[in-house]
């Protein structure tokens, strides 16, 4: 529901009934990951997307019908139906998606997810998507924080919902959004009922030190692709809300004094950008930033600018093996040559240093173009729990 959030509250609160069709598993060659959401309200608009086009189509007449009927439904598209190639899935993959009505009677606590998602506070939502025992569960929901829970799961659902906050807290932990399976009375050992987890983690962190020109276009980027963004510099002429409109907040501190500061709250899904290439600047949070788990840290400068700063931070005490994790010239060679089209040359390696991509072209590589995770996102540190 990520993707559609903004829209799922201004109409939740309005009171208006819509539909929801979500991506609740995959196979092969899918073209969007469990978790992709589509919105489509009576009146026959549409938000989203839960496969880039393939099966909007199909799943557009399946939202409207669950609207009409207040059932939800749960639906499989994939090369091997016989309406396939009707309803465009062509890549050779597996979509199963989950389509439900909402509203104020049947999602009933939905505010208070709403609201955790905005306070970055981790949340997830549990969903009985299939029961073969009593279809009358289906779409019954559990709520689940890292200290507390809610949500009825029908008669003789305590054991049920007993193993999955277990589950699901684990889940939450890691950030992982899935199905689980169980016994139709909760038992671990079955997999009659099929239950699905949307994680809800807080967004990860971007730190862009140095408020330049380049900083503000990493920032609207940063943004863009779901990152909670801090731009930090120590000079308050420059470090102003007015022109980095995008980031989340704007510090005025030594890069290195704030990020001591805020240490605990770094973990391998935050990324550091330092932009200031000025040693007084960018050697200590460098030092610093490079004894943290920040899953991508790039500095900007020339490469003699480079070689100063590694001999420098080599002369601070780093090691070798620290100095290796260091994206230095930052960003991949796209030949950029504004502010805009280097920012892109830094979040196209951000992105690729994420997911252990090549940064070659698409035509010159072989195998499968969508790639797991090398590392599993981390709750910050900050939230003091043990999530996808």
């Amino acid at each position: 529901m990520r993707d559609v959030r903004a829209t799922v509250a201004d109409l939740y609160a309005s009171g208006e009934t819509f539909a929801v069709a979500t991506v609740i598993d995959t196979y092969k060659s899918a073209p969007r990951a469990a978790g992709a959401s589509m919105l489509v309200r009576s009146s026959g608009e549409v938000v989203g997307s839960v496969s880039g086009g393939c099966v909007e189509g199909a799943v557009y007449e399946e939202a409207l019908e669950v609207i009409r009927t207040g059932v939800p439904v749960r639906r499989t598209y994939g090369v091997s139906d016989e309406d396939a190639f009707s309803v465009g899935l062509t890549c050779g993959g597996t979509l199963h998606l989950f389509v439900e009505p909402i509203g104020r009677d049947t999602y009933r606590g939905l505010d208070a997810v709403l609201d955790s998602i905005e306070e970055h506070r981790p949340v997830a939502v549990a969903t009985i998507v299939s029961d073969p025992s009593d279809a009358g569960r289906v779409g019954r929901r559990r709520l689940v924080w890292p200290d507390s829970a809610e949500g009825d799961l029908g008669e003789g659902g305590e054991r049920l919902s007993a193993a999955l906050d277990d589950d699901v807290r684990g889940m939450l932990a890691q950030g992982t959004t899935g199905l689980l399976h169980y016994g139709v009375d909760g038992q671990r050992r079955g997999d009659e009922l099929e239950v699905f987890v949307e994680s809800f983690a807080p967004a990860p962190r971007m730190l862009v030190f140095g408020a330049i020109d380049f900083a503000a276009a990493v920032a609207d980027l940063g943004t863009y692709l779901g990152y909670r963004v801090t731009v930090c510099d120590a000079r308050p002429v420059f470090a102003t809300a007015r022109r980095f409109p995008t980031a989340e907040e704007v510090v005025v501190k030594w890069p290195h004094v704030f990020l001591d500061e805020i240490v605990d709250q770094i973990d391998r899904r935050t990324v550091i950008c330092v932009l200031t290439h000025d040693p007084k600047f960018d050697v200590p949070v460098l030092k610093r930033a490079l004894g943290t788990e920040a899953g991508y840290i790039g500095a900007m400068g020339s490469r003699r600018t480079h070689d100063d700063r590694m001999e420098r931070l080599r002369e601070a005490g780093v090691s070798e093996e620290a100095l290796a994790r260091l994206h230095s010239p930052i960003g991949l060679d796209l030949g950029a040559r504004t502010p805009e089209e280097t920012a892109v040359s830094i979040v196209a390696e951000m992105v690729g240093s994420r997911w252990g991509g090549s940064g070659r072209e698409l035509r010159e590589t072989t195998g499968r173009i969508h790639r797991d995770a090398p590392l599993p996102p981390l709750i910050p540190a900050g939230f003091g729990h043990s999530r996808g």
